[in-house]
């Protein structure tokens, strides 16, 4: 478990790196804007996405994170 500074600066580095800076800086404004549920959020996230879809993604992301920590 990360304390708050190490997760707000990761945090902040994988969208910046993800969305770039301006999307990101965008992103966590609309954050704040409106109420949010994170908790029923994330329960939604990916009702609609196929199983076999959703493993696929996660495969592709352990592989890019795995090539990103060999470097």
């Amino acid at each position: 478990m990360y304390n708050n500074t190490v997760l707000k600066d990761k945090g902040m580095r994988i969208l910046a790196e993800q969305l770039g800076l301006v999307e990101a800086e965008r992103f966590i404004v609309l954050m704040r804007r409106e109420p949010f549920d994170y908790t029923r959020w994330r329960q939604g996230l990916f009702n609609n996405t196929p199983l076999d879809i959703f493993l696929a993604d996660a495969q592709n992301y352990r592989e890019v994170i795995d090539a990103n920590t060999q470097m």
